[in-house]
């Protein structure tokens, strides 16, 4: 589920002025679109995005300064809707007019102000709330760092998640996140992974107990965040399933709304983990570089039976 964001939140995080209404500075920000009423001055509401958050800068203001006394009230009277809109944000330090501050106080609407330019207010805003309020989810598994490739390692609980995860720092490999990964899907279908805050940096390992990797092996070897591009499924190996020996197959699972590859890893004694999760990594990289060993091997198959077919006919 996405996070809250409070109007209170942006005060934080951009510093911005609270000019009036701070009675609803608890007020939900609940999109990540912001809006400048541009047409919305001129009187035209008909499509006015009420539950965005509202930005003023000196375009805005400017053209509102223009108008009549009468229609400066019933503009901002009609842009502060009560129940709706979240906040108003001056850009460029620009004053407010009093017809604004007398409709948001009537209706508990926060005002805010910056000196940021209002292209760079808009900027800004947009990536802190994209984030915040992008769609979520905490797995059960561990994020690690190989070759560059984002590799959630899943699998049920005591195969072998996190001793493997050790081995790949050890061959100096980065852990992102042991035991919860949370995950958050941003606006391009992109899934960001980490580790939550009481748990980060921190790995299990049955017999030892709980570990410090970046305490041990030293900050090289942990990473905070890291977009998941491959999800390796532990399994125990079942004798009578056939797994895939090719690599044609190209498996997928979703997270939340997002389709990532998946591999299947049966997992016995004698098996090298870390090695193989590495060679996984290689091969995913190699696959988006357009090379696909298991499709040359297939296409090369095919041309030889065909010109032995050739030489029997």
């Amino acid at each position: 589920m996405p996070k809250k964001v409070k109007v209170s939140d942006l005060v934080t995080e951009f510093h911005l002025e609270v000019v009036c209404g701070d009675a609803g500075l608890k007020r939900p920000i609940t999109v990540a679109d912001l809006y400048r009423p541009g047409l919305e001055m001129a009187g035209y509401f008909e499509f006015h995005p009420k539950e965005r958050v509202q930005i003023l800068g000196k375009t805005e203001l400017t053209f509102f300064e223009g108008l009549s006394s009468e229609e400066r009230t019933d503009r901002m009277a009609r842009l502060c809707a009560p129940k709706e809109t979240p906040c108003i944000i001056l850009s460029r330090g620009m004053d407010a007019p009093i017809e604004l501050l007398a409709a948001a106080n009537e209706n508990n609407i926060p005002v805010l102000r910056t000196n940021v330019s209002t292209t760079i207010l808009a900027s800004q805003l947009t990536g802190f709330l994209e984030n915040r309020l992008a769609p979520s989810t905490t797995i059960h598994g561990v994020l690690v760092d190989v070759y560059g490739i984002g590799m959630l390692i899943s699998g049920n609980s005591g195969i072998g998640k996190s001793e493997t995860a050790l081995e790949l720092v050890k061959r100096g490999h980065r852990l992102i996140a042991d035991d919860a990964v949370e995950i958050r899907q941003t606006a391009d279908h992109t899934l960001i992974g980490s580790a939550p805050e009481l748990i980060r940096h921190l790995l299990e390992i049955r017999g030892i107990g709980i570990i410090n990797v970046m305490t041990l092996f030293g900050a090289g070897a942990i990473r905070n965040v890291k977009k998941i591009s491959l999800v390796c499924k532990l399994e125990t190996w079942q004798q009578d399933k056939q797994y895939d020996r090719l690599g044609l197959d190209e498996e997928m699972t979703r997270i939340i709304d997002t389709d990532i590859p998946l591999v299947t890893i049966p997992v016995r004694p004698g098996r090298n983990l870390a090695v193989i999760i590495e060679v996984a990594a290689m091969n995913f990289r190699m696959k988006r570089m357009g090379y696909n060993a298991a499709l040359q091997f297939t296409n090369k198959l095919t041309e030889s039976l065909s010109e032995e077919m050739d030489d029997i006919e």
